[in-house]
Formats: C-alpha cells, structure tokens, sequence
C-alpha cells in the first residue's frame, strides 16, 4: 500500500499532472507488485518561492521541470525491487510526460505495515 505525494512547480496542464499519477502508479504495478487498485495519490503544486531545489547536487542537473515523488510504503522489499522501480519510474516519465531522469527524485519511506488504516477504524494489514 503505497501512499504517494507527488510536488512539482505549478503550471503544468492536467494531463501533464495525470500522467505523472499514472506513471507512477504503472511503475509501482510493474516493479513493486502493487496490487491493482491500490491508488492513493496526491499532487502538490507550488509557487517558485515555495519549491527550492538543488540545481546540481551530486552532480546532477536539475531544471524547472524537476518533481519530488515521495513514497510511504511498507517497508517489504528488496534494494534490488527498489533499484529496478527506481529505473523504471525514471525510463518511463522519460516518455509520458517527458520528464528527463535528472528530474525525476524519489524518496522512498518505508513503514511496518500495522501503520495502515485504509477506513473504518481498522488496521487492516496489523
């Protein structure tokens, strides 16, 4: 059950934003083994004095298209799972919407599983 909070620069259009959702979320089905279904997604968008980034840490180039893509999911795979999600997820926004790799950070936070309540009170994974 990942819960994803994706935050970018405000401006881009609708379809930019969804595709991004739906890379992720293909991604995650793919390298993850993401249930189908299991969808719970949220954007953030901000203004440029609110979204502050490195535009070459660790060497890397970073423009105005950069997005933060933060993961809270249990803490239930492999770092050879979470290598190939991470060089999927990279590949594929690299297509849909077009973002460049260099873009594309991730944040990975892991938490036990009795950490969830998907509705009504209950711990449904504890």
């Amino acid at each position: 059950m990942p819960l994803i909070r994706v935050s970018l620069l405000k401006g881009k259009p609708p379809e930019y934003r969804k595709a991004i959702l739906d890379r992720v979320y293909q991604a995650m089905r793919e390298a993850f083994d993401v249930p189908e279904d299991d969808r719970f997604m949220l954007i953030d968008e901000y203004e440029r004095d609110n979204f502050l980034f490195s535009a070459s840490y660790l060497g890397i180039a970073r423009d105005d298209d950069f997005v933060i893509i933060e993961i809270t999911a249990n803490n239930t795979r492999t770092l050879e799972k979470k290598k190939a999600f991470y060089a999927r997820f990279a590949e594929i926004l690299a297509k849909t919407p077009g973002i460049r790799p260099e873009n594309v950070f991730v944040n990975l936070v892991e938490v036990a599983k009795e950490n969830w309540s998907f509705g009504n009170g209950i711990a449904q994974y504890g």
